[in-house]
């Protein structure tokens, strides 16, 4: 996926502000935050979607809720909670055509989102 964007920050294509890198996952502050804490989550191989996940790929996402703990607790001040989307087509706002985790803190979220 030579196109995508965040293919081409998982190879150092394109700069991004990372906050945390392993052999299977990268987190990255978004260019565009949505509020004061805005990190995107994901897997370095290539995922578009949800609905394009094998059984194998399922488990490694599985454990990025870990990873988003870690990250809550180094990188914000979260007192009274952050949000976690994952968007999942067009119609759901899903910008880029790889799969990643938004966590969202720092400022209070009304429900229903969006």
């Amino acid at each position: 996926m030579d196109e995508c964007i965040f293919c081409q920050i998982v190879k150092k294509e394109i700069p991004a502000n990372i906050v945390y890198e392993d052999k299977e996952k990268l987190a990255f502050r978004d260019i565009n935050p949505q509020a004061p804490v805005h990190i995107l989550v994901i897997p370095k191989k290539h995922i578009s979607s949800v609905l394009e996940m094998s059984e194998k790929e399922q488990e490694l996402i599985g454990n990025f809720f870990s990873l988003i703990k870690e990250i809550v607790k180094k990188e914000t001040k979260v007192k009274n909670g952050f949000r976690v989307v994952v968007n999942c087509g067009s119609d759901a706002g899903q910008a880029v055509a790889h799969l990643h985790f938004h966590l969202l803190a720092g400022r209070k979220f009304s429900w229903p989102p969006g």
